[in-house]
């Protein structure tokens, strides 16, 4: 089954973008996964196919008008795929999210612009919100490269190797142990021996106590739902 992605944005000379390229370009080459944009401003309004009006209740900026966007969504017609809006008031975007939806047929995500989105076209249609970090960015398109580019890479065949997709950060509620490689010694700093020791018992260790470390450093939030943290 190919994993089928439809961005609808009012930017869609930015699509593939990143995601032509490496892992990501190398898979929809090899028809892994489809991409797909729609310009909304197919169903803007008037002969300047306006996709937005002024905020109602007054402030700065434009908000993109309900009936414009559910054009849009309506045109693609019905299937099972999720269909999501990058926002940075949307759940947070995690690890556990992204392994689902890398699991399904694909998604459809919507890219707003100016100030965002009228609130009922969010509400009639249904759609997810999605965030991707506690910051704004000019718009959803970068946000949902971000959630794409999560979730291509796990897809069967994207990554050379299996246990590439296991052993990193946020698997397993952790973040990742650190990595060494050539050379051994580098201005005055080592390998650590137990990573040359060919003991994968020692190592398996080493690394579990290591992304234990750096955790409860950098994430102690994540150690909450974490078993085994001693």
């Amino acid at each position: 089954m190919t994993f089928r992605a439809t961005i609808l944005t009012i930017l869609p000379e930015m699509f593939p973008g990143p995601l032509g390229h490496s892992l990501a370009g190398d898979a929809l080459a090899r028809g892994v996964w489809s991409l797909e944009t729609r310009d909304i401003r197919e169903h803007g309004i008037g002969r300047h196919r306006a996709v937005d009006d002024t905020p109602a209740g007054g402030g700065p900026g434009m908000v993109m008008r309900c009936d414009v966007v559910a054009a849009a969504l309506d045109a693609l017609g019905t299937d099972e795929r999720p269909r999501l809006v990058m926002s940075p008031r949307g759940r947070p975007l995690g690890q556990d999210r992204v392994r689902d939806l890398a699991r399904g047929p694909g998604a459809v995500i919507l890219c707003g612009r100016f100030e965002g989105i009228d609130e009922r076209v969010i509400a009639a249609r249904g759609l997810e919100e999605v965030s991707i970090g506690d910051y704004v960015l000019s718009g959803g398109e970068i946000g949902a490269i971000v959630l794409l580019d999560a979730c291509i890479r796990l897809l069967p065949g994207v990554m050379g190797k299996e246990a590439s997709g296991t052993e990193e950060s946020f698997e397993g509620g952790l973040l990742e142990y650190p990595h060494y490689t050539r050379p051994r010694e580098w201005e005055g700093r080592t390998i650590p021996d137990v990573l040359l020791s060919g003991n994968h018992a020692e190592i398996s260790r080493w690394r579990r106590a290591e992304a234990l470390r750096i955790t409860r450093e950098r994430r102690p939030d994540l150690l909450s739902d974490t078993p085994d943290q001693d």
